[in-house]
């Protein structure tokens, strides 16, 4: 089950960067006093009170800024248009709002705007989850501002929660009020139905924008089911096609493109790229498409890494290879280049492909559902710990600070990723050096071809948490 996501809406310059800020723990948005610093969609996870979720900052809304005449940053005028799509995705896709305001301007315009804009989305939202909104007014560093906090209630989007986001106060209370508002999970009631889809495979299609992840949905489905086009951005939202192959569902998630850092544009391709990482974290298996006349991008390492911290089943496609030159030493010296950037997705298969011509596109499913068996392998017990005798002796445990690392035993204790717990005396003598051998020792004989898999070390004796 995905976790709970929570947006932060507003006009610009209310410290929404700062608030995101503040509940993710770290200093993960650009900070600035310019309205509309803020260009690139930040999701991070973040927990109050043993409760997981995920939180977005996006830009600021201010709808009226254009009719009013006001001056705008550079190149926020083109992003007006798309408040509304912003605002509707918002309320479809968050389990709950966060509409931030500001105490030192009190009620704006824009302010009226964007809460106006939520209630008439509420009415015309019927019969579908409406995500509760909390009011945060922020800036209150005074028992002063926090009275003057209260006229707020004006704006009818509930009681205002003063707080700062600067200094930390009032987050608590804000935390507080959200996570009663979330959502709980639903019971987990056994059913033929939900048996059968647990059964299935699915699989996102992701990349940077025009790298043909559309076309290769329709090579796929040998139909024209999802609209093509060469335009960068065509895709705004997470499409989910059906289909059989050889006896097994399989759920084919096509995405919006996900642009380098500093080029997401606010609105509507914001949460694009919101709903590709969150088709990313339904997946099990996702196709990491590369265009091969641009080669390896930083932009395709950033969304590689993004794939791996989910601990996603990944395959390679290196796309439009119909279009490079080619001698015999060009898939050779082209595969080098992509393992080189990819050096952390080693274990990955790779495919040269072209989405436009059919080449090699039927190797895909094949290779995808197989990825999904070696996801769900799960090893005995006694062949593990018969794997880590060996291993123990190929490469004896190194000493640190003059003590030496002791591997007891160890056991698989999940699948989808697979997942092994190391019983040691000590799990601070566990260095990365080590644990990439036992890795590689684990890879070398079960494989778990394009899946990542997780290594934990326990010290034995302490119980299970």
């Amino acid at each position: 089950m995905t976790r709970p996501l929570i947006a932060i809406i507003g006009r610009p310059n209310v410290g929404k960067s700062t608030l995101f800020n503040r509940l993710a723990g770290e200093r993960l948005a650009v900070v600035d006093e310019v309205p509309g610093t803020t260009r690139d969609r930040l999701v991070a996870e973040a927990e109050w009170r043993g409760v997981s979720f995920d939180i977005v900052d996006t830009g600021g809304i201010d709808p009226s800024a254009l009719s009013r005449g006001e001056p705008l940053s550079v190149g926020s005028a083109e992003y007006i248009a798309h408040i509304r799509s912003q605002a509707e995705i918002a309320v479809r896709d968050a389990d709950a709002i966060i509409f931030m305001v500001d105490v030192e301007s009190g009620i704006t315009p824009a302010d009226q705007e964007v809460a106006g804009l939520l209630r008439r989305l509420q009415r015309h939202v019927e019969g579908e989850r409406w995500p509760p909104v909390v009011l945060a007014v922020n800036r209150c560093d005074n028992p002063q501002r926090r009275d003057e906090a209260q006229v707020f209630h004006e704006l009818g989007m509930g009681d205002p929660i003063p707080i700062s986001a600067l200094h930390g106060r009032g987050t608590g209370d804000l935390l507080d009020a959200l996570v009663q508002r979330l959502p709980h999970p639903p019971e987990e009631i056994p059913s033929a139905e939900i048996q059968e889809e647990e059964t299935g495979l699915q699989v996102a299609i992701v990349g940077r924008p025009n790298v043909g992840k559309s076309s290769l949905l329709n090579r796929l489905l040998g139909e024209e089911r999802v609209i093509v086009s060469p335009i960068p951005g065509t895709t705004r939202d997470a499409v989910d096609t059906y289909l059989e192959y050889e006896g097994t569902p399989v759920t084919l998630i096509d995405t919006a493109g996900i642009r380098r850092r500093g080029r997401i544009e606010p609105g509507v391709e914001k949460y694009s790229v919101l709903r590709a990482l969150k088709a990313m974290e339904r997946a099990e298996v996702v196709l990491l498409l590369i265009d091969a006349t641009e080669g390896v991008t930083n932009q395709d390492a950033h969304i590689a890494g993004m794939i791996l911290e989910k601990f996603k089943s990944v395959i390679t496609l290196v796309n439009k290879w119909d279009l490079i030159p080619k001698d015999a030493y060009t898939l050779d010296e082209y595969g080098l280049h992509v393992r080189e950037a990819l050096k952390f997705l080693d274990y990955v298969p790779l495919l040269f492909i072209s989405a436009k011509t059919g080449l090699r596109v039927g190797k895909i499913l094949p290779l995808a559902l197989q990825i999904q068996e070696e996801r769900l392998r799960r090893i005995p017990t006694g062949e593990l710990n018969r794997l880590l005798r060996k291993a123990l002796n190929i490469h004896p445990p190194p000493t640190r600070k003059g003590k030496r690392l002791r591997v007891y035993y160890a056991s698989q204790v999940r699948t989808a990723p697979p997942t092994f717990l190391f019983h040691v005396n000590d799990p601070e003598l566990v260095h990365f050096t080590y644990k990439r051998f036992l890795e590689n020792q684990i890879r070398s004989e079960y494989g778990f071809l394009g899946t990542p898999i997780r290594l934990s070390f326990r010290k034995r004796g302490k119980a299970a948490g």
